[in-house]
């Protein structure tokens, strides 16, 4: 039969993550592919418990709740939140289920179709799935590692009016790199001499590797009136929570707010409630220390085989937190033809090609580092450099021949 869809279904495009986790998750191969937290580090024990006493603490944690998400939840968050520097209040604050929810609705009521959003050019790959959804016109930014290049922002800023900045500054997938402190002031200026709107998508910010590293986001440094705050807690809880949070001025999230009540009414209450006694009885910030000591240790392994492997052409920024290393290979490496060749060595990376918005870098490639254990890693990293070095070499032959 042929059903008569709507026009926007035209834009909607499957995640080439998870179409490739379809092909590469079998016994033999030994994924960096997804971006998936190592689920041995998830704390199981303290999770039941905190469910459990949701469950006993009155029926009124199964009942219907508020749109904005549970109150005591909220103020938790103005609390965590101020610990970076964001200060806010409760009642600028909207629970989502997962911070790409908060991607969806803050995109419903933004976005007429040819409306245009700068972004980084890699950039997480399902924001680009939500824009694309809403008929977005998606335009790059040139960038470097330390952030987007000021007179290129500008220069669109100014010539494309954009409605919105979406950035993830801090441990960005897929490329792990980390906004500069200057980066970061020139854009905030920059919104506030254009009236643009930042979207901060910020999931990754507590993984980070080096304590004393500075890294103010965005919204820390903004008065409530252009940045909007996104994060989860996915990355240090678990996902199955399914739960996030976007801050940011009040009329924006008012309006996600009535949007979110014409999709799912409010997240999941139990889970929220079940966070609250979590964040009250267990040591939410050791446990994400915990994290960071076994992520960074993989990073290392995986940064240590590529660089003890010396192959030719290849170069990475090291991660300084997150969960992903950013690898470009030579020129003439296809990673999504290497992809093929790797699996059938038995191990498996996402290609770089479907994270960029127009012209992709097809020598590029995202590894995950938190999913494997060091072992793992280790012979991982091993079967992908040796495919690696095989394709180089045929590429040497064919020059000299």
């Amino acid at each position: 039969m042929k059903y008569g869809f709507a026009q926007r279904v035209r834009y909607m495009r499957s995640s080439a993550v998870r179409e490739i986790l379809k092909v590469v998750n079998k016994e033999n191969v030994i994924s960096f592919a997804g971006g998936l937290p190592d689920e041995e580090l998830f704390p199981v024990e303290a999770v039941r418990q905190a469910f459990d006493k949701a469950l006993t603490s009155g029926n009124k944690t199964l009942q219907y709740g508020e749109t904005e998400g549970v109150l005591d939840l909220r103020n938790m968050l103005v609390q965590r939140m101020m610990k970076k520097g964001i200060d806010r209040k409760a009642e600028d604050i909207l629970v989502t289920s997962g911070s790409q929810q908060a991607i969806d609705l803050f995109s419903r009521i933004m976005f007429n179709p040819g409306d245009i959003v700068l972004t980084e050019n890699p950039t997480y790959l399902a924001a680009l799935q939500v824009f694309n959804s809403y008929e977005v016109n998606i335009v790059p930014v040139k960038s470097d590692k330390d952030g987007m290049l000021a007179d290129d922002l500008e220069e669109k800023i100014w010539r494309l009016k954009p409605k919105c900045i979406y950035v993830v500054p801090t441990y960005s997938n897929p490329d792990g790199k980390v906004w500069s402190l200057e980066r970061r002031k020139h854009l905030l200026a920059l919104a506030k001499k254009y009236h643009v709107v930042i979207f901060e998508d910020d999931p990754y910010g507590d993984l980070q590797f080096d304590s004393a590293e500075k890294v103010p986001p965005l919204a820390s440094m903004d008065d409530n009136q252009f940045v909007l705050y996104t994060s989860t807690f996915s990355k240090t809880v678990v996902p199955a929570l399914r739960t996030g949070w976007i801050v940011g001025p009040h009329q924006i999230i008012r309006l996600m707010a009535q949007a979110k009540q014409a999709t799912d009414l409010h997240t999941n209450s139990l889970s929220q409630h079940a966070l609250i006694h979590l964040m009250n009885d267990f040591d939410l910030d050791g446990h994400i220390q915990t994290l960071i000591s076994a992520y960074r240790e993989r990073m290392h392994i995986m940064r240590d085989l590529l660089d003890s492997a010396g192959s030719e052409g290849v170069s990475y920024v090291e991660p300084r937190g997150g969960m992903f290393l950013w690898v470009t290979m030579p020129k003439h490496v296809n990673t999504t033809k290497l992809l093929n060749s790797a699996v059938d060595n038995g191990v498996a990376f996402v290609p770089g090609a479907p994270f960029y918005v127009k012209k992709p870098n097809q020598n590029t490639l995202r590894l995950n580092f938190t999913n494997a254990k060091p072992d793992l890693i280790k012979v991982g990293m091993e079967r992908l450099v040796s495919v690696i070095d095989e394709v180089n070499s045929q590429e040497n032959i064919e020059v000299n021949s």
